[in-house]
């Protein structure tokens, strides 16, 4: 019988214990001391837990939940001052990404962020080798020897947007599916994303009169790629972007809000009313849909090997289970949705070598395991070398200052106070410019009116990034930005007069008017990888020869040709959307008809 204790005595009791000596000294051996391993493993499970079958704990997180309460109830009582680890942008993520049973904890927050003063129970237990630190070729192979432990139509990689817009459609669309993700929760790269979705001919356009195009979308994406994008891959996502609003609305998103990112010439991106970060809104939506539609997502699997037939067809996969170890699943079509390699450092000193030294605002899970996946059975690659840059990444970490702050209204200076360029020119072109100061970072100012309008830039002061004053010049002196005064009055004279003299910025929504001010320092860093796997307008991986390999197919980051040398703000959720929809829907057609 499991023994059930309230949240708040339960918290007691493992804060009291933390760092003390326990039988076993982790959280399991605590549980096991008050009800046995049944107080978190019961019955049938308990059995699998045994025989390692239960990668996704989805039973063992439920039992969290049961004795402590959900997220939104220990956000309530957490009694933290300056930030809350269950209220994150993460959203409601297993409770065993932080409290693993038999392992040393770890606060899933501090893969970006250093919050160092939360205590964590049990903090002094033993920690374990990685589980995925190795792609065991042997064993690969002997899960290949011997055969499928389950057979499904198709199996998607990787549960960010991409791969769960192409799990959906999938599903949709008759298949079967299972969609793996080797992180201990789903989200990936999208979770990050700040900005919104570039979408042309949509109601919200209509609603604000603004006057857009499909041409003027694929002219505006091929400028800022350098003309090096692949013209068929940007009509496609042009053409189908506002179905993919629509799609995304039928879900329940909230896509209403509209605004202009760099490199586009008129509002098109879109993004949740309140001026919300559009990724976790987008992932929250996602996670809820597939539930509802009964999508097998298991995370903790982690895809080593794509396997093929005699004939080179699709066989299935090779999965590393967290728990379960390796196993094959077959299937007759595998969808590619891993993300880029924006946090895997020898790749990009390989890659991109001038950048081997740089930040990345990168989900860790963005290693490139689908790029190496596809590279195994002979995919070819499109722009592998091309990484981009981010402007404005927070000078000293690796949390992003969206492009859409300066989109809204914000300037961009020198350590002196004084702007250089363009605020709402192209992500490389802002990254050359800062690179070219003496300092390499910027700041970005603005005031109470753009956090008015911007929401996520709240969370910017949670986390100590803003320096803040009651003027201008005070702001100036605590910066030791001197110019500062002058560049904003300047400023303030060319958004009243609508005319930008010195850099020709033909959008400035805002002044720098009302108090408080704020600044943050900022400066380049990784942040997209627009080369990947090559693939044509079906979503389907090409050889080495430009030939379809039947059955593979691609969406996301993880491909090549769709952004060019250069991604416009805004375009990275259009092309997970639109081209996971398409790989889902083809890949599902593709395994009935081969069936």
């Amino acid at each position: 019988m499991k023994l059930k204790l309230t949240c708040l005595s339960v918290a007691a009791v493992l804060l009291s214990l933390s760092g003390t000596a326990q039988a076993k000294n982790d959280l399991a051996g605590f549980h096991s001391e008050m009800g046995g391993c049944e107080t978190c493993h019961a019955g049938e499970k308990l059995k699998q837990i045994k025989q390692g079958l239960t990668d996704s704990q989805t039973h063992e997180n439920q039992s969290c939940k049961e004795c402590h309460g959900g997220y939104d109830e220990l956000a309530k009582n957490d009694g933290h001052d300056h930030f809350d680890p269950h209220a994150s942008h993460l959203g409601d993520i297993n409770c065993t990404s932080c409290h693993s049973g038999h392992d040393k904890p770890e606060l899933t927050c501090n893969r970006c962020h250093s919050f160092d003063d939360i205590e964590m129970p049990f903090a002094d237990s033993k920690k374990k080798k990685d589980w995925d630190a190795d792609w065991n070729q042997d064993k690969i192979q002997k899960a290949i020897d011997k055969g499928p432990s389950e057979t499904v139509d198709v199996i998607v990689v990787g549960a960010g947007s991409a791969g769960f817009n192409a799990a959906i459609s999938a599903k949709m669309n008759g298949a079967n599916v299972i969609l793996l993700e080797k992180n201990e929760y789903t989200g990936g790269n999208s979770m990050l994303a700040a900005g919104g979705y570039n979408a042309v001919g949509t109601p919200q356009q209509a609603k604000k009169g603004i006057e857009d195009s499909i041409e003027w979308f694929v002219e505006d994406a091929m400028k800022g790629g350098r003309y090096q994008n692949d013209e068929k891959l940007v009509q496609i996502m042009a053409e189908k972007s506002a179905d993919g609003i629509k799609w995304l609305e039928e879900m329940g998103a909230n896509m209403d809000d509209l605004k202009r990112s760099g490199g586009a010439r008129v509002e098109r991106t879109h993004r949740p009313s309140g001026g919300y970060s559009v990724g976790p809104h987008i992932i929250h939506t996602l996670r809820a849909a597939a539930e509802k539609r009964d999508v097998d997502v298991r995370v903790n699997s982690r895809v080593e090997k794509i396997v093929l037939n005699e004939d080179k067809s699709i066989a299935g996969v090779v999965v590393h289970g967290r728990h379960s170890g390796y196993n094959m699943i077959a299937a007759d079509a595998v969808i590619l949705a891993t993300g880029g390699y924006g946090m895997n450092k020898e790749m990009i000193a390989y890659y991109r070598p001038t950048f081997a030294d740089m930040t990345s605002s990168n989900n860790v899970t963005a290693t490139g395991d689908g790029i190496k996946l596809a590279k195994e059975i002979g995919a070819s690659m499109t722009d592998i070398d091309w990484v981009q840059a981010h402007p404005t990444i927070g000078k000293d970490s690796r949390i992003l200052v969206s492009e859409t702050v300066r989109g809204v209204g914000a300037i961009m200076v020198n350590t002196d106070g004084q702007r250089f360029i363009n605020e709402l020119t192209t992500r490389d072109r802002a990254s050359d410019a800062i690179l070219k100061t003496e300092a390499q970072w910027a700041w970005l100012v603005f005031d109470k009116q753009l956090i008015e309008k911007k929401k996520m830039v709240q969370g910017y002061e949670h986390l100590g990034m803003l320096s803040k004053a009651n003027t201008i010049e005070e702001l100036a002196k605590i910066t030791k930005m001197k110019d500062l005064p002058t560049t904003v009055a300047k400023y303030n004279e060319y958004q009243k007069t609508g005319v930008d003299k010195d850099f020709g910025r033909d959008q400035m929504p805002l002044n720098l008017t009302k108090a408080p001010f704020y600044a943050v320092r900022v400066q380049p860093g990784i942040h997209h990888t627009m080369g990947g796997v090559a693939v044509d307008t079906d979503a389907n991986v090409l050889n080495l020869q430009s030939w379809k390999i039947e059955g593979l197919y691609a969406a996301g980051e993880v491909t090549g040709g769709v952004h060019g040398y250069n991604r416009l703000g805004g375009n990275a959720i259009a092309d997970t959307v639109v081209f996971g929809r398409i790989a889902g829907e083809n890949a599902a057609k593709f395994a009935k008809d081969k069936q």
